[in-house]
């Protein structure tokens, strides 16, 4: 399993907006941070905006910050979410599917449950999981948010 690139964006925003936590952030703070294009990173803020895991805030004082509380975003279903638009393999793609194999694969239900495999293993995994204490972190995106925590 091969993770898009847009999805591994997305978690970087995330984990970005969840260790500046109440803070407003910019594209560019983000963008220069996390070294994503500020292109690239304003298509996945949309996408995070409409699927509810950011707020956005347009104008002079605006900002991006998150829309739920860190702990209730589990990562699996971000995951899930972000991926949806990219599928597994060429046999899981309704458009472009070329395979001669399609109604007689097996291979096809062996991938679809190691997909589903790899989702649930996230499934367990927070937002918050993967900030807090994680103090390497918390160092690369000059904020001491979760540190502070108890």
């Amino acid at each position: 399993m091969r993770i898009t690139k847009r999805t591994n964006i997305a978690m970087r925003i995330l984990m970005y907006c969840g260790a500046h936590e109440g803070q407003l952030s910019t594209k560019t703070e983000i963008a220069e941070c996390c070294n994503v294009s500020e292109s690239h990173l304003a298509q996945v803020v949309n996408n995070l905006a409409q699927l509810g895991y950011l707020y956005t805030q347009r104008g002079r004082h605006g900002g991006i910050r998150l829309a739920q509380e860190a702990r209730d975003i589990q990562v699996g279903t971000v995951f899930r979410q972000v991926e949806k638009r990219s599928p597994a393999g060429e046999c899981f793609a309704d458009v472009d599917n070329s395979c001669p194999l399609i109604g007689a694969c097996r291979l096809q239900l062996a991938l679809a449950s190691a997909v589903e495999a790899f989702y649930q293993s996230l499934d367990g995994l927070t937002l918050k999981d993967l900030i807090c204490d994680n103090f390497n972190l918390l160092e690369i995106l000059h904020t001491e948010t979760c540190a502070k925590k108890p």
